[in-house]
């Protein structure tokens, strides 16, 4: 071990053991890291949710707000000077402006303070007074979550895995057999790479524009400044047979994988994952339903994989980095709830529970308390029923975000029983028999909003009560 290493060891201990005491002494922090997969609408979720916390009219189910308990919110500068804060003014101004629309996605981590003034309850209220507690929101996109199972595989494993998956997505297959036309024991020929590195990313682009959740390695699709860089500029190979000579596409392929792990990863889990004491994982499902049974299935492994992250002791890299630590709670949120009509909300949530449980038997996961709802960070629809033969439909209405006009959705009836689309799923089947899932793309209805209310939303208060209520109180 080098004595830098040693140093930045010592140094990030002392750094918890000082953040520890002032938590324990002074003003508590909650660290929520919000992450989401496949466009789940990260961005729309923390704007909403700070803009609630400062306005909590709509906010009945965090007993905190509820009770009187929160008496005010505040932005204050976040106490990590290297990280971009999140631009929480222009996405509140893009939402609730006089020509709506939605906010650029953040490309990169950033982070918020929101303080909180809270009088706590029961007779030791009236005697300590008000207190402060700091609610520091993490964003980072969730392709770089799914990016810690690459720590405890090599190239070779990591390549078979993800070759063995390519034919159930959009592209794979032409892809998979150029590559396996390949001879990795070749010698080095950077054009070559380049070009496979070039495919590799399209590819992925293309599956997650297809609604497919996994599209690790996350930084390929948000590079950054890290754009055409060796780390960046790698692709799966099919097994060599024997030991690849020095100066092969394999080796070489072999050596710039295990850069991406160590210079990109690991920094990241470092600085800012193992920090985190609260999570929120919003997921897309009704976008991957609409897409069909293997989007369904490729959503089921995701959450494996990230339960899997959670979990010290499974992995060792994170373990190393958790020691002491670990998150309290997590929540996988499906977004969009306006775009189903209400009575169809309790499908989605079980959906969404079903997919939970079996993520947590196949990560072998315990420790974090878990839970999963159906919320949309800012209602976009209004819903009405419709005749329609006869009988009646219940649908959604609202601005299409494409043409501007106004259009009622009707997205077809979510089963009762999950299984009926989770065993299609994990059976490979490539379409949906007996059922047809529609979806539009709403944009932010135009608001009017009075004094004391947030924009409007739906559980997005039941949110923020499993998330970090019981810290408010």
């Amino acid at each position: 071990m080098r004595i830098g290493d040693i140093a930045d060891g010592v140094t990030r201990g002392l750094e918890s053991l000082g953040a520890t005491v002032s938590e324990t002494f002074m003003e508590p922090v909650i660290r929520l890291g919000v992450t989401g997969l496949s466009r789940a609408g990260k961005t729309v979720f923390i704007t909403s949710l700070v803009a609630n916390l400062m306005e909590r009219g709509r906010m009945p189910q965090l007993r905190a707000a509820a009770s009187g308990a929160i008496q005010a919110a505040y932005l204050q500068p976040q106490p990590d000077n290297t990280v971009p804060r999140f631009d929480y003014e222009a996405h509140l101004a893009a939402l609730t402006g006089h020509d709506p629309h939605w906010p650029e996605s953040t490309r990169a981590v950033s982070e918020l303070r929101l303080s909180l003034k809270v009088r706590p309850g029961g007779l030791l209220g009236a005697v300590r007074g008000l207190r402060t507690v700091h609610l520091d929101i993490v964003d980072y996109p969730g392709e770089w979550l799914l990016d810690l199972g690459l720590m405890e595989k090599s190239y070779a494993e990591w390549s078979a895995d993800t070759l063995s998956h390519m034919p159930e997505r959009p592209g794979g297959t032409a892809l998979v057999q150029a590559l396996n036309g390949l001879d990795a024991a070749r010698p080095l020929d950077e054009p070559a790479i380049q070009a496979m590195s070039a495919s590799f990313t399209a590819y992925l682009a293309q599956t997650r524009e297809a609604g497919f959740s996994d599209c690790s390695p996350g930084r390929f699709l948000l590079p950054g400044d890290l754009a055409g860089s060796p780390v960046l500029t790698f692709a799966p190979l099919p097994a060599v047979s024997g030991s690849a000579p020095r100066g092969s596409l394999w080796r070489e392929m072999e050596r710039r994988y295990e850069a991406y792990k160590r210079e990109v990863v690991k920094p990241f889990f470092r600085d800012h994952f193992a920090r985190i004491d609260r999570q929120v994982v919003l997921i897309d499902a009704l976008g991957a339903i609409h897409a069909g049974p293997r989007a369904v299935e490729d959503l089921r492994r995701a959450m494996t994989d990230i339960l899997g992250a959670f979990r010290p002791g499974r992995n060792a890299f994170l373990s190393s980095l958790l020691t002491g630590k670990r998150v309290e709670r997590i929540l996988f949120a499906a977004t969009k709830a306006d775009h189903l009509h209400h009575s169809q909300h309790g499908r989605m949530t079980a959906i969404m529970q079903a997919l939970m449980r079996d993520a947590r038997r196949r990560a072998d996961f315990a420790g974090a308390q878990t839970s999963a709802m159906s919320i949309a960070a800012l209602r976009a629809t209004v819903e009405e029923t419709r005749p329609h033969n006869g009988d009646t439909l219940d649908c959604v209405r609202g601005t299409l975000l494409e043409t501007g006009r106004q259009a009622a959705l009707y997205p077809g009836e979510l089963p009762e029983d999950p299984s009926v689309l989770l065993e299609p799923a994990r059976a490979g089947a490539a379409t949906w028999l007996d059922g047809d899932y529609n979806i539009m793309r709403f944009a932010p209805a135009r608001l009017t909003l009075k004094p004391g209310e947030g924009p409007p939303h739906i559980r997005l208060d039941r949110a923020a009560e499993f998330l970090f209520g019981d810290r408010l109180l």
